[in-house]
């Protein structure tokens, strides 16, 4: 509306200039349509109605947007527990695998033990066997039992209980190790028991977590197509309203090009009865015109407010957007490259302030450095053309368009198009950017 009504006021100037004050002999051309009062006041009230319902969506939107933020935030968070609950499972299955392997090594050593115990048992039964029988002899031990006195017989009879006393305690010793084995062993197939049921409820808790994460992407989804559909519904309105505008402007610049003609034609009046005056009185004269009025002054901001809205509509592309408009968007290898960025044409959010700035001032394409770009102004003394952003410790990732009454335009993210929008305060930066003015 406002490039509508610089419009009329440069066609009014030319009026003014074509037939100025003082120029003789020049009539008024013949008068432009006049619209009624009715017809200007039911254009207003269609631009009314329709700008209502821009704020009816726009404020739906908002709070879709809001929803949709938590629900990213919660898939994010989901996928967080996707993650620990993996990371859970690979450390209970290396315990199991663990457990079962000490399992395994103490019923070997169990084994052992008592293959050991039954070796001893028939060794030491052997030995006593040989040992009493008349005439036989044990190893290193046939000196000492082919001895026919009573002193050798007595010296045989207390090696042999010596002999035979040791391998007992050998065999106690073995008995005591089977018991102790046989413990270790009893106490790891519990330990391995453990270890599976911890892995079993590691399992349960991966899936479970998985199950979770897949419910919360579904649900953004569908709070996305959703947003989609209200982004739509919104620009649709707005388009009416536009043309509703429009409609209105035309209607008021025909009645101040009538207006203009009505001046126009009283100061012709007037210069032609002073005219008269002067010829009657035998003065002749020459006629007296003041110099033509200038034209306002024209304000760079608008232009670039203009030259932003005008690009409504246009799709989202991650790296797009230069001086000359809309180019094709770049890949990011993340989440652009998932709405197939690449391969549309349009803006993203630096990319689109280039854009509106082009030919007032030029821009680096990164939000990080538009911030810094211009004088920094406190948000409560911001006003209508100046950047906002937003961000945190980690550096800006975001910047758009203030129009003043709580309303913004910007490229908002893949997936979308180029809007207005009321401005959001959660995670806005403390100041405005200031390029002009």
């Amino acid at each position: 509306m406002r490039k509508a009504r610089r419009g009329l006021t440069v066609s009014t100037l030319a009026l003014v200039i074509l037939f100025g004050a003082g120029g003789t002999g020049l009539a008024a051309p013949p008068p432009p349509p006049n619209p009624s009062d009715s017809e200007i006041q039911a254009g207003k009230a269609d631009a009314n109605a329709k700008a209502g319902e821009v704020g009816r969506l726009t404020n739906q939107l908002a709070q879709a947007e809001q929803k949709l933020t938590q629900l990213r935030d919660d898939v994010e968070l989901k996928q967080e527990e996707a993650n620990k609950a993996l990371v859970d499972l690979q450390t209970a299955q290396d315990a199991a695998a663990q457990a079962e392997n000490d399992a395994k090594a103490a019923r070997t050593e169990a084994d052992a033990a008592a293959a050991a115990i039954e070796k001893a048992r028939t060794d030491l039964k052997s030995f006593a066997a040989a040992s009493f029988q008349q005439g036989s002899t044990v190893g290193s031990l046939s000196a000492y039992l082919g001895a026919d006195s009573p002193k050798d017989m007595l010296a045989r009879a207390q090696l042999l209980d010596a002999v035979g006393g040791d391998r007992l305690n050998a065999l106690d010793r073995l008995q005591q190790a089977q018991t102790e084995k046989s413990n270790k062993d009893a106490a790891a197939r519990k330990a391995a028991e453990i270890a599976q049921q911890k892995q079993d409820a590691a399992r349960q808790a991966k899936n479970g977590a998985d199950t979770a994460q897949a419910v919360a992407v579904r649900a953004q989804d569908d709070q996305a197509s959703q947003n989609t559909r209200l982004e739509k519904n919104k620009s649709d309105v707005e388009q009416q309203l536009y043309a509703a505008q429009t409609k209105v402007s035309g209607l008021q610049g025909q009645r101040q090009r009538y207006q203009d003609w009505l001046a126009q034609k009283q100061r012709e009046d007037e210069e032609r009865a002073r005219q008269a005056a002067l010829a009657s009185a035998g003065g002749g004269g020459r006629p007296s015109g003041g110099p033509a009025p200038a034209g306002p002054a024209g304000s760079s901001i608008e232009a670039v407010i203009a030259r932003a809205l005008s690009r409504i509509g246009m799709p989202y592309a991650w790296g797009g957007g230069n001086a000359s408009g809309p180019s094709r968007g770049i890949r990011d290898g993340g989440v652009a490259d998932s709405y197939g960025d690449y391969n549309k044409i349009g803006f993203d959010c630096s990319g689109l302030m280039i854009y509106a700035f082009a030919g007032v001032r030029s821009l680096p394409h990164y939000s990080g450095y538009q911030y810094s770009a211009g004088r920094q102004v406190p948000l409560s003394r911001m006003r209508r053309g100046d950047l906002l952003f937003w961000g945190g410790p980690g550096g800006i990732h975001h910047v758009a368009l203030y129009l003043g009454g709580g309303q913004m335009v910007e490229a908002p993210e893949s997936g979308l198009r180029v809007r207005i929008a009321p401005v959001r305060y959660g995670g806005i930066m403390p100041y405005a950017t200031r390029l002009v003015g």
